[in-house]
């Protein structure tokens, strides 16, 4: 593929969405079912560019592209290699599965003609974060992102809505000025803020420090990180259910991809070991990891009990940027897939059981599963992939997460790592084993228990995704984690 293809497809990857949300609108209040069908096609026409880049990224190059010079040295730019392709190429792969699935969720619901339009806007705005070429780029479409994803928060207009949405919106201006300030920082000190092969910071100065403090609360607030996460646990379970499966499963991720190019990027490994911010890092992952699990346990409500399991993986892909060698980052990327392949698949299938039974609480789901047995099969998988058990494919990323922190002699982290997992069991097996085998709370009396299970535009999303957690788990073929690797080398030795 020529490089030239290859530019022009990247800025149609992150400008056709974009351009398709004012067609959406126009079209809103004319026909639903073609305004649904140009936001399906939309999704699966993203996603198909994406996967064409494949081929360029394999070839183990990097395009940077210009787009225009706002000032000397400040642009607007566009950057693929392999960390920015995979992170995109799960994004739209996820977007375009929630979006067939909000055809028959948001049927019954209001505000078809404002939901669509912001949902492809949003996916517009997270693959113009991963393709970013230089910082300022990437902070303009984080806070577009940001901010815009407002309107899914408060959808449903309900006064805890908008207490949410709230919250969402404050700590996301937070997080930007902090971001922002930091921009700044990079720009005084290193005269560029682009994202280039070579580092812009590599010496440690107070500048240095701050910078790296506004980076953390920037992107840590969006990914969830301890103490930032507080908004989380509230726009997760309010927003429509699709929603809440892109928050967790590709928006914090977007936090996390921050921090990869700031490590990476702005300074460099050495640079964060020697001046130990890796253990500051290391330190808020534990936090997030047990803090995330731990008031997980506590949840009755099932998305709540979701969002903050959200908080404790998110931990995971901080004490991989902590550990920073080849089976940490790997296992870091790979994580970044499988959680976003597990617990979008979780958040989906709580939403259908939802919609159907009307059921929130994890108490009152005695024998649903024997109600919606495909439903909660493809969340039973799902969730034992999350607590790690092989072959699924969390297994695999917390197998060479733990593998990673040996390798640096990080015993602890490991040891944690095992804890979580047990955690994990301790707040899903509660939901798996009552839904087939038992009926247990107030008002499961109520369920009829013959199969009555989601329609298909809802059903088909979550069995693909359940499938995928065995696909790519211990399989001699596994595409995902080989470009993992492929991201680690590339990262930590500027190449493969």
């Amino acid at each position: 593929m020529e490089e030239a293809t290859a530019i022009a497809i990247i800025m149609f990857v992150v400008l056709f969405p974009i351009i398709m949300t004012v067609i959406l609108m126009s079209v809103g209040g004319r026909s639903d079912k073609l305004r649904n069908a140009l936001a399906v096609a939309t999704s699966a026409i993203t996603f198909l560019l994406v996967l064409s880049l494949y081929p360029f990224v394999m070839s183990g190059e990097v395009i940077q592209h210009t787009l225009f010079e706002m000032l000397p040295n400040l642009e607007i730019s566009l950057r693929l290699d392999v960390l920015s392709f995979s992170l995109a190429a799960i994004a739209s792969f996820i977007w375009f599965l929630c979006t067939i699935y909000s055809l028959s969720y948001m049927a019954t619901e209001h505000g078809g003609s404002r939901y669509y339009p912001v949902l492809i806007f949003t996916l517009g705005s997270c693959l113009g974060i991963f393709l970013a070429g230089d910082l300022f780029t990437l902070f303009v479409f984080f806070e577009l992102m940001s901010l815009i994803a407002y309107i899914l928060v408060v959808h449903e207009e309900t006064e805890t809505a908008l207490k949410a949405g709230y919250k969402y919106l404050v700590m996301t201006i937070i997080g930007g000025l902090a971001l922002f300030f930091g921009i700044i920082l990079v720009f005084e000190i290193g005269g560029t803020v682009s994202l280039g092969i070579n580092e812009i910071i590599g010496e440690a100065s107070w500048l240095a420090l701050l910078a790296f403090i506004c980076f953390l609360i920037g992107f840590g607030m969006k990914a969830g990180m301890f103490p930032l996460h507080v908004w989380l646990p509230d726009a997760h379970p309010v927003a429509p259910s699709p929603a809440s499966a892109l928050l967790s499963g590709v928006m914090l991720k977007t936090g996390a991809y921050g921090l990869f190019r700031v490590i990476f990027n702005v300074f460099s490994v050495e640079l964060m070991q020697s001046s130990g911010w890796d253990i500051v890092l290391g330190v808020l992952a534990i936090i997030t990891i047990l803090l995330g699990s731990a008031v997980a346990l506590t949840q009755n409500d099932i998305k709540r009990r979701l969002a903050y399991s959200s908080i404790g993986m998110m931990g995971y892909v901080l004490l991989g940027l902590s550990i920073l060698n080849d089976n940490a980052i790997t296992g870091t990327v790979f994580h970044i897939f499988s959680h976003a392949i597990m617990k979008s698949c979780l958040f989906l299938a709580a939403g259908s059981i939802i919609w159907k039974t009307g059921k929130r609480k994890i108490s009152d789901m005695g024998g649903v599963g024997r109600q919606m047995p495909f439903t909660m099969g493809c969340f039973s998988i799902a969730a034992l992939a999350m607590i790690g058990i092989p072959p699924l494919n969390g297994f695999l990323s917390k197998w060479t997460l733990g593998l990673g922190a040996l390798d640096a002699n990080l015993t602890f982290y490991a040891f944690v790592l095992m804890v979580s997992s047990l955690l994990n069991a301790l707040y899903y097996l509660p939901i798996i084993v009552p839904a087939f085998f038992e009926i247990v709370g107030e008002g499961s009396h109520d369920l009829k228990f013959h199969i009555q299970d989601s329609p298909p535009s809802m059903l088909a999303p979550l069995v693909i995704l359940a499938l995928c957690t065995i696909i790519f788990g211990l399989m001699p073929f596994n595409i995902p984690f080989d470009l993992s690797g492929l991201a680690s080398q590339f990262l930590l030795h500027r190449g493969f």
